[in-house]
């Protein structure tokens, strides 16, 4: 009887283990995650990743967890950041160039340290936002309204764009309020030539008074290893409404720079705008030669003897005007060198390829001042209905000194086409 009541605690004991070492297994297979990055038909290099985690079932709320490129035995840490706190969807930066066809493995994990990386710094005042790196600045967002010069119509007043823009080389790429057009403000997109009930409504001519854009509020604001960036709610008004001004169109405007560079010799600036009307009748926006998309201004210290254009579709500054592109390169000459900035389309933008309005070499008298856009409505008029979002996406390189089409090429499919994940079982 006594070797009977034995055996059966020695089973419940070895039960016991047992159950113990399967919650173990279990603890452990959900404090880390394998996967592969495919480079597809693509080299890969200086590369926005993300990886969607809601398989894996991580206790991401209860541990510390480290990106890790597994490198044979190695496990060489990589900065990583979910893309909001609810989110599983993680994002890092492939920086060691992956040959296409090639992959390399990476895992999740729970670990007591986290490696830490220099982070894109936002930075606020009164009057801007502005995105800073290495003390480096990158972009300032002008969120205050910002009269034209003293004599000037005060319609020209406008809030809600992106001036300055920097090289990295710290050069000022844009410019607002030239004299032979107060209402253009460094990189920019309000719609032209418009029509709500019949009633036309230029958003973008703002000496005429029927509507401007205005920025009113933040969504959100991020800093992080990997990107950093914020939501900014840009409304089109409507001056010629009956009674109050109106709303016409409400855009989110959504920008993000990604830290794909640790030395900062570039900037990769994601710009997605998504509008939607309030309006029972919706908006119609002609087609046109300008609006919408996203527009450029550039330094005036550019002109037709030191600027140059170049398409995906091989067409320069006398040809590219009205023609459609996936990316167009914008680049010229200032004292302190050379430096430019590759616009890309996304596939899914509408009228992808996109047309784009490029200034001709005698611009502004013969100067040859620089103008460029992705402007989806340049062909074909754009209908926008009450309560439907429209999205268009965006992505900016902005360099110093020159970029071979090759290398646009290469950044322009990773924008396009992402390298896929193979999770490892």
């Amino acid at each position: 009887m006594t070797e009977l009541c034995n055996l059966k605690a020695m089973r419940l004991k070895l039960l016991l283990i047992c159950g113990l070492l399967l919650a173990a297994m279990l603890v452990r297979s959900q404090q880390e995650f394998r996967f592969h990055v495919l480079a597809g038909d693509y080299d890969r290099f200086n590369c926005p990743v993300s990886v969607d985690l809601s398989s894996a079932k991580l206790e991401l709320n209860n541990h510390h967890f480290q990106l890790f490129r597994l490198d044979g035995k190695n496990e060489i840490p990589v900065p990583s950041q979910l893309e909001s706190e609810k989110s599983d969807r993680l994002w890092f930066v492939l920086n060691d160039k992956l040959l296409k066809g090639k992959s390399r493995e990476y895992i999740y994990k729970a670990t007591e340290e986290v490696a830490t990386d220099s982070k894109i710094l936002l930075k606020k005042n009164q009057k801007g936002l502005k995105l800073i790196f290495n003390e480096k600045p990158i972009l300032n967002y002008q969120y205050a309204e910002v009269y034209p010069p003293e004599g000037v119509n005060p319609l020209f007043k406008r809030s809600g764009f992106i001036h300055p823009l920097w090289s990295p080389g710290g050069e000022e790429l844009t410019r607002i309020q030239a004299p032979d057009h107060y209402h253009h403000y460094g990189i920019w997109g309000p719609w032209t030539k418009t029509h709500i009930n019949g009633r036309e409504v230029d958003f973008w001519n703002l000496l005429k008074g029927q509507g401007t854009v205005r920025f009113a509020d933040f969504i959100s604001e991020v800093e992080g290893a990997v990107f950093s960036g914020f939501s900014a709610l840009q409304q089109h008004i409507d001056f010629g409404s009956k009674g109050a001004d109106q709303v016409a169109l409400n855009e989110m405007l959504d920008v993000t720079a990604w830290n794909i560079d640790p030395k900062g010799e570039v900037w990769l600036i994601d710009y997605t705008s998504r509008l939607n009307s309030p309006l029972d009748s919706g908006i119609l926006l002609d087609a046109y030669r300008y609006g919408g998309g996203i527009g450029f201004r550039a330094t005036e210290k550019w002109t037709r003897e030191n600027s140059s254009v170049l398409t995906s579709e091989g067409n320069d500054r006398l040809t590219a005007d009205g023609t459609k592109a996936r990316w167009c390169i914008v680049e010229g000459e200032a004292a302190s060198g050379r430096s430019g900035i590759l616009f890309m389309s996304h596939p899914s933008n509408r009228e992808y390829p996109e047309p784009m309005r490029v200034w001709p070499v005698d611009a502004n008298g013969g100067r040859g001042d620089v103008y460029f856009q992705f402007c989806p409505i340049r062909h074909n008029a754009w209908k926008i209905e009450r309560g439907t979002n429209y999205s268009q996406k965006y992505r900016m390189l902005i360099f110093d000194g020159e970029l071979s089409r090759e290398k646009a090429e290469r950044y322009w499919q990773a924008f396009a086409y992402p390298p896929q994940i193979e999770v490892k079982n």
